[in-house]
Order: structure tokens, then sequence, then C-alpha cells
């Protein structure tokens, strides 16, 4: 049933065109043969039984309840409804504004126009009324019931003057003491701040929880990055202060070229030493500006130093001390930082042990008004409840009367058959549906479960359907929790520069919202995650999220929380598949790569079949996440897109089968255990 109604989804366009076609051909031929005729409208009324109970709840002060129920519907009863149509003073209204009123001389032939009858069986009342046209017809017909309708609403405001025996001061003191006992409690709710002290208790509770847990998190990221700036301190045999200052020395321009032309004139000199003595002038002369190039090196190594032992061997370019020189510079940075962050929370946790000490206190107050209010909330609802069993009692004299059945015209056996007509058109508009969707579906059916199980590949997971899900990188626990398999998957795959290319065969099949749940499942186990938006045609993840960068600018990346690195791009026309196979995509690549250590780089590219770019990436980088839909991929588009994947050397890891509907629960722990159904 959910494939056949997808495939009706699909569709819906040409299915709609048709039987927009078919409806117009059926309402002209029906114009077409259209004659006049007479016609007759009928109505029925009805008059249901009437229930008297009296059911208030009047909170704290109990209930009040009066049980007394009549079926209405005699005969008498109904006699009494169909003298009040036929009298003369109601046709005599309904005559005053009746269209063709000037046409009728006497009231008796008014009359005639109506037949009033009553079911000895039911409460029900049947009218008919004749006329030369089916409006005027229901013109006349509403008019009766309105006036009818007005008529018993005049009875029963009579009998109800007449019966209510009712205070109304009464009734305003009772609505006072209510509105000043709502204020009150509105008050201390409002200066308290207190309105679920339980409530709030267990949220303050759980918030200091959460509090405690992260500095934790944070006193142990401080030892952590402590010990590693100790370890480094070691084996750099230098403190962090000397580490920076032998960097700033290595990465010194002036420095560099100080060294650079030292070493130009020592390679000059033993040249010309070779030809002169010492004494020769040319000789004398490369000393002089070897020892005057000596002065300036060691100038600029006291003005760095500032009076401390340096490392002047350290290089901008090298890969060694100067690697080590950093890392030692960002373990102390996040070193303090985590303990600033540690400080903060421990300022939140003594906020809010302090609000809790203060709810006890407070909440006997909050339980003396609440029960204020209540005990005057009960007063006012039984006087409330005395006159709306005034208001009811009425309709025990006088029913109520609804319309069973709106006016509606006979038709004539002269008349055109159009019922006929639009059981035809009725029937056309199925069978052509049917047919249509058929034949548009055989051309490229959707990706049957079949499908499925033929593709065999080292990964294959079924993601459940995500209602209203918008491309964010924030995902609740219940979202993000089905991704953690797929994670836990791909992370004992080797992966060729642990790149991963995610990639679908048509738009729309949740391509993007897998390379953000993957992204955040990784992060979630540990891993450092560059997510880069492969997509140059549209590049929608980078417009959703709301970033405009250009893609070849390494300044682009955008550090979303702790271990997640975001790398957007801007649309581009006519140079995308130029950019990709001239290897300006994998520079670029690269580039954003050499900033941090990244455990997985996740691509997410456009479609396979709106572009050849997607397949031309696959060959820089193998490993490919293949997504489908089974309510919206073709069978025909996901074989094709495979097999240029294939042709283009790319290793398909893994299949995620996106939107697969389930009604099993999720396990849930208290540790928060990711689950997949799968």
């Amino acid at each position: 049933m959910n494939k056949i109604a997808a495939i009706a989804i699909r569709h819906w366009k040409p299915v709609i065109l048709w039987n927009i076609f078919v409806l117009a051909i059926t309402i002209t031929a029906s114009i077409a043969m259209r004659s006049p005729q007479l016609w007759t409208v009928t109505t029925q009324l009805t008059t249901p039984g009437t229930n008297s109970n009296l059911d208030a709840n009047l909170g704290v002060l109990g209930s009040l309840k009066n049980s007394n129920y009549n079926i209405s519907g005699g005969n008498s009863l109904l006699k009494m409804q169909e003298k009040i149509l036929t009298s003369d003073s109601l046709m005599e209204k309904v005559l005053s504004i009746d269209p063709e009123k000037e046409d009728f001389k006497k009231l008796s032939g008014f009359q005639s126009l109506f037949d009033v009858s009553v079911d000895e069986e039911s409460p029900i009342v049947m009218i008919d009324v004749t006329s030369s046209t089916p409006e005027l017809a229901k013109i006349r017909a509403n008019n009766l019931i309105n006036l009818f309708q007005q008529r018993l609403n005049e009875l029963r405001q009579q009998n109800r003057l007449s019966k209510r025996q009712f205070s109304a001061e009464e009734l305003k003191d009772a609505k006072n003491n209510l509105i000043l006992a709502q204020q009150a409690l509105a008050e201390f709710k409002q200066s308290s701040q207190l309105v679920d002290s339980q409530a709030q208790t267990t949220a303050i509770v759980t918030t200091i929880d959460g509090l405690t847990k992260a500095q934790l998190e944070a006193v142990s990221q401080v030892e952590y990055n402590q010990n590693r700036v100790a370890t480094l301190s070691t084996r750099l045999q230098m403190f962090p202060e000397q580490a920076i200052r032998s960097l700033s020395l290595g990465e010194n321009r002036d420095y560099q070229f100080l060294k650079s032309k030292l070493s130009e004139v020592k390679a000059d000199l033993t040249r010309q030493r070779v030809k002169y003595t010492d004494d020769h002038p040319v000789v004398q002369e490369l000393l002089q500006q070897q020892q005057a190039l000596l002065s300036q090196i060691q100038t600029q190594i006291n003005q760095t130093a500032n009076g401390t032992s340096i490392d002047t061997t350290v290089s901008a370019q090298g890969q060694g001390r100067a690697r080590l020189i950093e890392q030692l510079i960002l373990a102390e940075t996040e070193a303090s930082a985590q303990q600033r962050r540690a400080q903060q929370i421990e300022n939140q946790i003594n906020k809010l042990k302090t609000n809790l000490n203060s709810i006890p206190a407070q909440q006997k107050r909050l339980a003396e008004l609440q029960r204020n209010v209540d005990v005057a909330e009960g007063v006012y609802k039984g006087l409330v409840a005395q006159v709306q069993q005034t208001n009811i009692d009425v309709f025990d004299v006088y029913p109520n009367v609804e319309v069973f059945e709106s006016p509606r015209a006979n038709k004539k056996p002269t008349s055109p058959n159009k019922l006929l007509m639009i059981l035809n058109g009725t029937l056309a508009g199925i069978i052509g549906s049917i047919a249509l969707i058929l034949l548009l579906e055989r051309r490229n059916p959707l990706l049957s479960p079949q499908d499925l199980q033929d593709m065999k590949f080292p990964i294959v997971v079924s993601i459940p359907q995500f209602k209203g899900t918008n491309i964010t990188w924030e995902l609740d626990d219940n979202k993000q929790e089905k991704f953690q398999r797929l994670a836990s998957a791909i992370s004992l795959k080797p992966l060729e520069n642990r790149r991963l290319l995610i990639t679908s065969a048509i738009e729309g099949e949740g391509k993007t919202t897998v390379t953000l749940g993957l992204a955040k499942a990784l992060v979630d186990l540990g891993f450092r995650v560059l997510v880069v938006d492969g997509d140059f045609f549209k590049a929608e993840l980078t417009q959703n999220l709301g970033y405009s960068q250009e893609f070849n600018s390494t300044k682009a990346l955008v550090s979303i929380e702790a271990n997640l690195d975001f790398l957007p791009a801007n649309p581009q026309n006519g140079k995308i598949v130029k950019m990709v196979s001239r290897g300006h995509f994998q520079q670029t690549l690269a580039d954003a790569e050499s900033h941090a250590e990244y455990d997985y780089v996740l691509v997410d590219s456009a479609p396979v079949s709106a572009t050849t770019a997607t397949a031309l990436m696959s060959a820089q980088i193998r490993n490919v996440l293949f997504v489908v839909k089974p309510a919206m991929s073709y069978s025909n588009s996901v074989r094709d897109s495979l097999e240029q994947l294939t042709e283009h050397q790319a290793q398909i890891l893994g299949l995620v089968v996106n939107g697969v509907e389930t009604s099993a629960k999720p396990y849930k722990q208290k540790s928060n255990e990711p689950i997949i159904n799968s």
C-alpha cells in the first residue's frame, strides 16, 4: 500500500491534469444538455432528544449533578412543530421577504407552495418547497427555516425570563473573588518565579548534574592539556614562553633574510680565499660584511629572546621541532580555555544551588494561594452551572430544531441524467489516472525491495523516516542515534586518505541529511571530521546553513564545534567540470586538510545524474557512500549512477537506504547508546 501511494504521489501532476480535463468535458456536456424544468426542493428538520443533565465539576468543592433526559420526537411535540411552521404569523414573515411577494395576492396561495409533514416513527419534520427555479425554491426553504428558528428562540427567551431565579449580584461577587485570587497567585508566581516547585526542582537538579559532569570533563581536559604541555616542554627542553619566542624567531622574515644573506657572503668568502690572501681588499670587505651580518643576526636574536634562551634553529617550514612547538602552544592555550570554562560552570552551579535552597520556603505560600483560587473557582462554577441549567430547561418545552438535510432540489425525469454523466466522468478519471500512472511507472519504475537485495555492498544501513527534518547541524538524540551504527561500521573500514564521498542518483534522496548525521556520529565517536560542500551547482548545504565563502579560500573553513569543521562553497556556472578535472578541487581539499589533522573528510557532492563532476570527484576520492530513498529513487537512475561511478574506478563503500518506515521502538538506555534500525 505504501508503494502504491508513493507511485501515485510521484505522478500527481499528470493525474491532476487528466482529471481536470475529464471534469471540463463533463461540465461542458452538462451545460449543453441543460433544459428548463420545474424544481422541488426538499429539506428535513430533526428534533433530537434534549438532555437536561447538569454535571459541573466544582474543583475542591466536589461536583454538582442533576440528571433528567427527555426523548423528544413524540407525536404531540412534532405536531406542535408542524403547527408553528404552518402558522399564519410565520408564513406572513416568510412572504414579506420573498423575492416574488408581489405575485401573491392571498397568503393561502403562498402557503400552498409549502408542504409540511411529520414522520410518525422518528423525530423528523419534512418540508417540500416548489418553485419555477431551484435557486428560488432554496431561498424560500432557507427563509422558512431561519424564521422558524428565530421564532423558537423568541419563545425560549420568554420562557427563560419567566423561570430564571438567579441573583446577578451573587454571580458578580463570586467572579470578582476569583479574579482577585488569580491575581494574587499570578503576582506571587511572577515575583518568586515559582510556577511548579516539583518540576522546577527536578529541572534545577538535572541541570546541576549536567553542569557537574561538564565541569569534570573540563577539569579532565585541563589536566590532559597540562600533561601535554609538560611532556612537550621536557621533550623540547624549553618552557612555553621560550618555545613561542623560538617559533617567532623562525617566522621572522628579516632574520631569515639575514641568515640567507650570511650564507651567500660565506660562500663568496670561501671562493675569494682560494684566489687571495686574507689581507687582500676583496677578502677584507667580505669579512666586514660577514661581521656586520653576524651582528645584525645577533640583534634580531636578542630582541626576540628578551633575556631568555631560545632555539635559533627552529624554522617556520620545519616539520620537526617547529611542529612540536606548535603543539605545545596549542596545548597550553586549550588548558587555559578549559580552566576558564570549569570556573564558569562552577559559578553557574553555585547560582543554581542558591535558587534550589529558596524553593521550599516559597512552596508553602504558593500552595496556600492555589487553594484560595481553587475554592473561588469552585464557587463561581457552581453559580454558573445553575445559570446554565436554567438555559437548558427551556429546550424541554421548545426543543432545538436542527437541519437534518439541507435544502436539496429534486430532478425531473425529463431532465438529462446528470448522475450518469458524473458517474461516467468519475470512472473515466479513475481508469485514465490508473492507466497514466502505470504507463509513466513502466518507463522509469521506483526502486524496489528486490533491487535493494540485489545490491551487494560491504555496508548496508537503513535509516528510518525523519518527520520535518531540516538541513541543520543540530539533530535531536532520537535522530542522531540512528547514524551511530553507520559511523561505527565506517570507522572499521580502511579509507584511502580518510576521505568519503557521499552522493545519490537524484535530488531529494537525503544525502545531505546523511552527511550531517554521519559527521555528528563520527564526532561523537571521538573523531575529528571535516565536512565539505561539494555541490558546486547549487551549494544548498552552504546556503541553508547561512554561509557564502568561496570554496577556493582556505579562510572559508568554519568551525562548527569541537572536532567538526565545515568547508562551504558558492554556486558556480560553467567551470565546475574544468575545476575538478584539472585538480583544483583536489588541491583545495588538500589545503583545507593541512589546517588540522582530520580523521575523516566527508564530501557532500551533487547527484550523479545531475553532473559529471561527481564522477570525476570519485576518481580522486575513491570511497563512495551511496544514498537511496525507496519512495523516491528511480531504479534506472540508481543503476546508471552506480555504473558511472564504477567506470571511474570508484569503490562503493556502502549503501544507505533513507526513509525506511518502521514500527519498531528504539531501545532506550541511560547511557544514550546510539541505536539504528536496519
